[in-house]
């Protein structure tokens, strides 16, 4: 059964417009209440956002669809989706919401939701919600709506969770630390966090208006971070996305580690403290001199689609711990159910902390291949996964490539595009191979040749 409403995480999309409306989101929250009634007598849910003017509108219809079913609500404020995970979990709550477009702009946003143990809900779930969503509402008799409450320092609670993922005998007193919340979900959390662990905080990003997350600073514009880091000459900046549950690291230096040196960094930093680590789950564009790395060290490495959702799935499967995205969503499932940037970035400044080493150090032995990227437009109609042209082409690039690169060519999910990548140690190669597969695809020789 495909999903209508549900994408790769929750429902996302341009306030005003379809479904991200009053009126849709109140009839998503009753449709979710309803299923939460197949099994409980009277559930509990809880409601995170971050600082998007939109978030207060949509609060409202949630905690409306939801007490319309009998469901009580307990409001959290704006805190990290991490965080509404964690509590969900703390408080044995039935489910936790989280009002987030996560790293888009303000005029974005989105629903998404944790189930009672803090991590994603299954397609099976999503699936039976949107069945509720085409029938009538069925709204409960007076004496059975839900009530409403906010739950008091949810923030510090979750605080103090962040706090005791950090080794008890390390302190991080003597660092001077940037912290770019991306004026979103952590404005107030993250300095904190640092702070009260013994870091000398510098605050950017941490002055929301409800139009300003992710804009010009966070995790997806980390230039701004390299620039203050170097201009209080602090000893590392952390940058977080609109709702926290994305990093990215700059050293002193002002170099800019992404998410796939900090997986490799903090698999490598357990193996240095002998603690076993069966393997490690990356996605598709994970970059290969990462898997190659962490190989050497005798660990098993495996590839999932790109998402944080999919690294889950893998690693549960697997029963492992550690696994994430270039992107900066980290798993450490021995520390959190879902990714979190906060928590990430602390076992990074552990790892650092405690070796004595830098992050350039800790990661001497990866050198990231240079990866090129190219947006391939379809014609319409064109059919490229049974192009003879690019499968022989293909053939011939990834022979050259030998096993010192890899070629990627997938479709968009957004837009009627395909987008080929190719990852070898000599850049030129890679740049070369990525532009002979594009021209192919781009050639009316190869579609009439399907």
């Amino acid at each position: 059964m495909t999903r209508k409403y549900f994408g790769t995480d929750g429902i996302r999309g341009t306030v005003g417009q379809s479904p991200i409306t009053p009126d849709f989101v109140l009839r998503l929250a009753h449709a979710v209440g309803r299923v939460l009634k197949q099994t409980q007598t009277h559930p509990t849910v809880l409601i995170g956002k971050d600082t998007r003017i939109s978030g207060y509108m949509l609060e409202s219809a949630l905690e409306s669809g939801f007490n319309s079913a009998g469901v009580d609500v307990v409001l959290l404020g704006p805190v990290p989706t991490p965080a509404v995970a964690y509590l969900t979990r703390a408080q044995r709550a039935s489910l936790g919401v989280v009002i987030s477009a996560s790293h888009n702009a303000y005029e974005d946003n989105g629903i998404k939701f944790f189930s009672a143990k803090g991590s994603k809900l299954p397609d099976e779930w999503e699936q039976s919600v949107e069945a509720f969503l085409e029938q009538a509402p069925v709204w409960s008799a007076s004496a059975q709506l839900g009530k409403a409450r906010r739950l008091d320092d949810a923030a510090g609670r979750y605080i103090e969770f962040c706090k005791s993922t950090f080794a008890n005998d390390l302190t991080l007193k003597g660092l001077k630390v940037v912290v770019d919340a991306a004026n979103g979900a952590a404005y107030q959390i993250a300095p904190k966090v640092f702070h009260e662990l013994g870091a000398d905080v510098v605050a950017i990003g941490c002055a929301p208006d409800g139009l300003n997350i992710n804009l010009g600073v966070g995790a997806t514009h980390p230039e701004a971070l390299v620039a203050a880091v170097k201009s209080h000459q602090a000893d590392y900046g952390i940058a977080l996305d609109g709702d926290a549950d994305r990093l990215q690291l700059v050293d002193k230096a002002g170099r800019l580690f992404n998410g796939d040196e900090l997986l490799y960094l903090m698999a490598a930093d357990r193996i240095a403290r002998g603690e076993v680590v069966p393997g490690v789950v990356g996605t598709l564009m994970t970059n290969l001199a990462v898997e190659l790395a962490l190989k050497q060290k005798g660990l098993e490495f495996i590839r999932t689609q790109v998402g944080d959702r999919y690294v889950l799935q893998a690693l549960q499967e697997k029963g492992w711990l550690l696994g994430g995205e270039g992107s900066g969503h980290l798993l450490a499932l021995d520390k959190h159910s879902t990714g979190d940037g906060l928590i990430s970035a602390l076992q990074v400044l552990q790892a650092c902390v405690a070796s004595g080493k830098s992050m350039a150090q800790l990661l001497s032995d990866v050198q990231l291949f240079p990866q090129v990227l190219v947006n391939v437009r379809l014609k319409p109609g064109q059919d490229w996964k049974s192009s003879a042209a690019l499968a022989q082409a293909l053939k011939s690039v990834e022979e050259n490539l030998g096993d010192s690169g890899r070629v990627l060519i997938r479709a968009s999910g957004t837009e009627p595009l395909v987008r080929v990548m190719v990852e070898a140690r000599d850049a030129r190669l890679a740049q070369a191979s990525a532009e002979k597969l594009a021209a192919t695809l781009e050639n009316e020789e190869a579609v009439r040749a399907q």
